[in-house]
């Protein structure tokens, strides 16, 4: 049976179109777009007052599995992400086994064929074991089919390893994706450095240490010639030198995160575990430049960087605790609740920076809705105001500094290759 969706407001970034109009699905593709369409033996959405995209897609998670399955599991992870809109996801290799070779690989695709809820796309590690010592087998890597390199969470140190890996990517058309971080500098640290983590009594990690390795490797992609995708950055030195770097035609792109231009130092007054992320949480200046980059397009991606980690995990004295928080399910609502509803982007940025750009980066032919494209489709109610609830998270872990926000916008029908895998 196929799907038709009717009366819905359709905003494709890249045919440039937002109008209300009706699409039908049959089989896995969008069959006809148009006015007033029908057709026999069809399920009908209607969608009057609701918007449509295509499939939300978030190059940045860590699903957990292999090896931290009581965190997340492919299966926990993927439903998550459909309750939240998204139709493809991009995981990250710190996995037990690293996903350094294409066994690893192999297995957490045919996890993900069982789940069957979104797409899964796999990012292979750049050094075997996430050690930063010796490259991983890229063109194996890139035979079982990753769709970019990097060592997120281990950032490489050795900028020689970072410039043959660079090299050596750009020969298969793999971006790399950089967590920039000189752990040198922030050694120890486990907030923002500064006024905040002077009167909690916590060490800081300074913007030095993200900074630094910005420059370093966007200098390492001009050298090379090669593409690089900087994730999640937090602070506005990196913002402007990303904007230089583009001004002179570099190949280099970057994502933010929902809780880097949410949230601030200030969210860790009281010592919640959750809000302990890295990079860390900074200032309202650095919020101001990174809605300015996403703004005026030098911030390409929103990324969640969805790191589950169980409660016993987070449950310890702040120094103790791992970094991350998950944020597939409240990604859209804060998006739209903080920046569409407040006017810093546009729907049609929203579309950009969350489905059409990240796909387009990493060569994933999804993004768009125009006819004969794979139907991955998400459909927000751009008005529903919803509470952040712990017992509806579906993530399996609810490591989340949102439990109890108030947010405005969220997913209501979630379609992935034509099959309805969520509804509210």
């Amino acid at each position: 049976m196929g799907l038709l969706i009717k009366n819905g407001r359709l905003i494709d970034a890249k045919n440039n179109i937002d109008q209300k109009c009706d699409i039908l699905i049959e089989t896995d593709k969008i069959a006809e777009i148009g006015d007033n369409l029908s057709a026999n033996n069809t399920e009908i959405f209607d969608a009057n007052g609701l918007t449509v995209v295509p499939g939300l897609i978030d190059m940045h998670v860590h699903l957990r599995e292999p090896g931290f399955e009581y965190k997340e599991t492919i299966y926990s992870g993927t439903q998550a992400a459909a309750r939240g809109g998204f139709t493809s996801l991009c995981c990250m290799p710190n996995t037990n086994p690293v996903a350094d070779n294409p066994g690893v690989i192999e297995f957490i695709l045919s996890q993900n064929k069982k789940a069957a809820f979104v797409n899964l796309f796999p990012i292979g590690a750049v050094s075997k074991g996430l050690k930063g010592e010796e490259l991983s087998e890229i063109a194996d890597l890139k035979s079982s089919a990753v769709v970019a390199l990097s060592d997120d969470g281990n950032p490489i140190e050795n900028p020689e390893l970072m410039r043959r890996a660079m090299e050596y990517a750009a020969m298969f058309d793999l971006p790399i994706i950089s967590h920039c971080e000189d752990r040198q500098l922030s050694a120890g640290g486990v907030m923002h450095e500064g006024y905040i983590s002077t009167r909690l009594g916590l060490k800081g990690i300074p913007r030095t240490s993200e900074i630094v390795v910005v420059a370093r490797d966007i200098e390492i992609a001009r050298f090379t010639n090669s593409r690089l995708h900087i994730a999640h950055i937090s602070c506005k030195e990196s913002v402007e030198l990303i904007r230089k770097a583009k001004s002179i035609g570099l190949k280099v792109s970057c994502e933010c995160c929902p809780h880097h231009f949410t949230l601030t130092q200030e969210a860790l007054i009281n010592y919640d575990t959750n809000t302990k992320v890295n990079p860390p949480l900074r200032t309202q200046e650095d919020i101001a430049a990174l809605k300015d980059g996403l703004k005026d397009g030098t911030i390409d991606c929103i990324a969640t960087d969805h790191a589950p980690h169980a409660e016993e995990d987070k449950d310890v004295e702040f120094d103790s605790a791992p970094f991350g928080i998950i944020g597939l399910e409240t990604a859209l609502g804060l998006v739209v609740s903080e920046l569409v509803d407040k006017g810093i982007i546009s729907w049609k940025q929203l579309v950009e920076k969350m489905s059409l750009n990240p796909s387009n980066i990493l060569g994933l032919s999804r993004g768009s809705l125009e006819k004969g494209a794979v139907a991955d489709i998400t459909i927000i109610d751009p008005k529903q105001e919803w509470t952040v609830r712990k017992e509806e998270l579906v993530s399996k872990s609810k490591n989340s500094p949102f439990i109890g926000r108030r947010l405005r916008g969220k997913a209501v029908l979630t379609v992935v290759s034509g099959r309805i895998v969520y509804k509210a």
